[in-house]
């Protein structure tokens, strides 16, 4: 069956007023860009005549600027899930004028095949090749490309040659049985391939083909300060020891590690300790600081979702496939996410936190406990299947304002039972085997910036009876503190009574 190309117009013409589309990508990587763009050109036009326009949205992860920003922009989502990380948009679902489903994203592919979430009206795939076959090789993510291709009505397929027809192998494309007829997952090692490499869809459903391009949107990493590369060494320096003790193997097990600045310095710390030998990494979001390892030998072999890399390091990739090739792998988030592989392979899991309560609770979301931020990611896929699940987190934010650590979260995403380890630029938490107020302590002792360890060891102090001494009446009260005067560090417990 021939292809038909056809612009990006003409592609926008084939979704409606309250379609559901699901996207291609992970992160600002792997998604389609013109044909959001004049889907958000076509919402505007309908609604300067008086109609209404708008979808719901399916995607991997977060996206770039001209998937979700151009139709945040243009108010024409109905409904996002199940991560992001857009300004306009994060606007929009804090007015409650987007509805949005925050979801663990090892989930979404399996809840649109059961059909919780509503059809898949539409998918729109970002690929560097496409056969008239119907094998489509994504470009830098995989995402949930091969679930909304299974189940969309209509296909369309942005051809970028930014991204050369020679990655195809590069991904390892495997697809779950649905209950009761699933199978394990055959991954032993992080370089195990068990599918194939390109998604094979009906061609009868590709309604056309967008020729782009267009590169990923990923943003340049800002320097790292001393507070980000003292909690990268101190997260080394407990790895080490975990060796040393015996708690850990000597020959170590593969690492996962979250998104952003934090996570790069914990990668470029991890490799330049010469007490860490070379590793595998087995993640969702492969980042600069892995290929600059990879290229010094430090890091085997990385499995992941999505190639979240600079451009630069992106081109660099390109034209070094013979090294890379056999290197790197992506996967559809499914099985990159996958619990029961995390659990399997022993991981380390490094994720960022947003806020910590003194009891070793989480919250990576919700900034003040009512506005969202980005959404919950994979970091709880990891965290509760992880040999060793670790949380960092800079000690406090907005110039010594805002403390990190509170005595109760304002929202609650991993529970103290998941988390093992907290570390700051101060120290490392191993909260493993204590109770609640030996937890409290050693986070005090150890994570807390100075500033507000005497006002948490004076709410400890406050007498409250039970397992875990949570005063009601106060644990907000560093939010609360916050709303008023705009300084955690102005928290007088006698004015919370």
């Amino acid at each position: 069956m021939a292809l038909k190309f056809i612009t990006a117009e003409e592609a926008a013409s084939f979704v409606h007023n309250d379609d559901n589309v699901g996207f291609s990508g992970f992160t600002p990587a792997g998604n389609p860009k013109a044909v959001p763009v004049a889907i958000a050109k076509k919402a505007r036009e309908e609604h300067e005549k008086g109609n209404p326009f708008q979808i719901g949205m399916f995607t991997g992860a977060s996206t770039g600027d001209k998937l979700d920003g151009e139709l945040a922009r243009a108010k024409a989502i109905k409904f996002r899930t199940p991560y992001q990380s857009n300004k306009d948009l994060r606007a929009l679902l804090n007015a409650r004028e987007t509805a949005y489903y925050d979801l663990h994203l090892s989930e979404i592919a399996q809840m649109l095949r059961y059909g919780f979430l509503g059809k898949v009206d539409v998918a729109i795939i970002e690929a560097s090749d496409v056969t008239e076959n119907g094998e489509i090789v994504p470009t830098a993510a995989v995402g949930i490309t091969p679930t909304i291709c299974k189940l969309a009505d209509r296909i369309i397929v942005e051809l970028n040659d930014k991204h050369p027809k020679a990655i195809r192998g590069m991904h390892d494309i495997y697809e779950l049985q649905d209950p009761p007829y699933r199978h394990e997952i055959p991954i032993y090692t992080a370089s195990d391939r068990i599918g194939v490499p390109y998604v094979k869809v009906d061609p009868a459903k590709i309604v056309g083909v967008v020729r782009t391009s267009e590169p990923n949107e990923v943003g340049a990493f800002t320097p790292l300060d001393e507070a980000t590369l003292a909690i990268g060494r101190n997260v080394a320096a407990f790895l080490v020891s975990e060796i040393k003790v015996g708690r850990l193997p000597k020959e170590f097990v593969p690492l996962q590690s979250g998104v952003g600045n934090v996570a790069n310095a914990v990668l470029g710390c991890m490799g330049e300790n010469p007490d860490i030998p070379a590793f595998n990494v087995y993640t969702e979001v492969i980042q600069d600081s892995v290929i600059k390892l990879m290229k010094s030998g430090r890091v085997k072999f990385a499995s992941g979702c999505s190639l979240t890399v600079s451009n630069e390091v992106l081109e660099d990739i390109y034209a070094n496939l013979d090294f890379f090739k056999d290197k790197i792998l992506l996967r559809p988030q499914e099985i990159s996410n996958n619990p029961e592989v995390a659990r399997r392979l022993g991981l380390v899991a490094i994720n960022t936190a947003l806020e910590a309560d003194i009891f070793g609770n989480i919250n990576s979301t919700h900034v003040s406990g009512t506005r969202m931020m980005n959404g919950i990611g994979g970091s709880g896929d990891f965290t509760r299947a992880a040999m060793v699940s670790i949380f960092t987190t800079p000690s406090t934010a907005k110039d010594g304002k805002i403390s990190a650590f509170v005595p109760m979260v304002s929202h609650l995403d991993h529970n103290e039972h998941s988390v093992k380890v907290i570390i700051t630029e101060y120290g490392v938490a191993d909260l493993r085997g204590k109770s609640p107020i030996q937890r409290a302590r050693i986070i005090i002792d150890n994570c807390v910036h100075p500033d507000y360890r005497p006002l948490l060891n004076e709410y400890l102090e406050k007498g409250i009876k039970g397992q875990t001494p949570q005063d009601l009446k106060s644990c907000f009260a560093f939010h609360l503190e916050l709303a008023k005067s705009g300084d955690m560090r102005n928290v007088k417990w006698e004015n919370y009574l």
